[in-house]
C-alpha cells in the first residue's frame, strides 16, 4: 500500500481481521463495524508501534464519517461551542461543529498574532513533534464566545495527552471548564495518566470515534496486539 492511499476510504464491516498479526496497516473499527486502515508507526524502542491518523490527509468522505460520529457523541453533553486544537485538530473540530449545527467554532493556534496576549497562552508539545516546544494561544477576540458556554475541546488524536492537557490549562486560564473532550482516535491508553494527573474528572469526559492499541513486535517482524 502506498503512503498516499491511507485514510481515503471507510471499508465495510469485517473487511479485515482485527486480531492480527499486522504488517502494512492496522484496521481501526468503528462502532458500526466499518473499518479504516491506518499505517503502523514503529516507536523509537523498536519493539512497539502505534497506528497513525493524519486527518488533514484523509479524504473528505472519511473526515465526514469521523466528524459525524464524534458530533453524535458530543451532542449528549449539550455542547454550545467546539474548540479546536492545532494543527490537525482544527480540520476535525470545524467539521464536528458543523455536524452539531453550529455556525462556527473556535480555533486555538500556535502562531502569535500581534494582538494576542501572552497571558492567554500556555506551552505546547505533542508526540508528533516532541523536539518542538511551542505556545498555544487563544485569540482574545474569541473570549466572548467561550465564557459561560458549554465547551467541547477537540483534537484529531489523543496519544500522550500532552496537547489536551495544554488545551485544558488554557481553558482554565480564561475560566472555562470543558464539558467534553473529543477525538477521532484514542491512541492506546497512555493519555489516561496525563489527564488523571491534571484532574481525575477529565478521563470520563473523553469521547473517541475509535480506539487503537499499542502494538508489540513479533519475532518474525510483524506487529501483534498486546497479550
Amino acid at each position: 500500500m502506498q503512503p498516499h492511499e491511507f485514510w481515503q476510504e471507510i471499508h465495510p464491516a469485517d473487511s479485515f481481521s482485527p486480531d492480527g498479526p499486522f504488517s502494512g496497516f492496522y484496521p481501526a473499527t468503528l462502532d458500526d463495524g466499518r473499518q479504516l486502515y491506518l499505517p503502523i508507526r514503529p516507536l523509537a524502542d523498536g519493539r512497539h508501534a502505534l497506528a497513525s491518523l493524519i486527518v488533514n490527509q484523509a479524504s473528505f468522505s472519511v473526515v465526514e464519517v469521523l466528524a459525524q460520529d464524534l458530533a453524535r457523541r458530543l451532542a449528549a453533553s449539550g455542547v454550545d461551542v467546539v474548540v479546536g486544537l492545532p494543527t490537525l485538530g482544527l480540520t476535525l473540530a470545524s467539521a464536528v461543529a458543523r455536524h452539531l449545527g453550529h455556525s462556527r467554532y473556535v480555533p486555538l493556534g500556535t502562531s502569535r498574532k500581534f494582538w494576542y496576549e501572552d497571558v492567554l497562552s500556555v506551552p505546547l508539545s505533542s508526540i508528533t513533534t516532541p523536539e518542538q516546544t511551542k505556545r498555544l494561544y487563544v485569540d482574545p477576540r474569541m473570549l466572548p464566545l467561550l465564557q459561560g458556554q458549554r465547551v467541547a475541546l477537540v483534537d484529531d488524536v489523543i496519544s500522550s495527552g500532552s496537547s489536551i492537557v495544554a488545551g485544558l490549562s488554557l481553558m482554565a486560564q480564561i475560566g472555562v471548564e470543558p464539558v467534553a473532550i473529543g477525538a477521532a482516535m484514542l491512541q492506546s491508553t497512555r493519555w489516561h495518566q496525563a489527564l488523571d494527573a491534571d484532574d481525575p474528572r477529565w478521563v470520563e469526559r473523553v469521547q473517541g470515534v475509535f480506539h487503537t492499541p499499542m502494538l508489540v513486535k513479533t519475532p518474525d517482524g510483524a506487529w501483534a496486539l498486546p497479550v
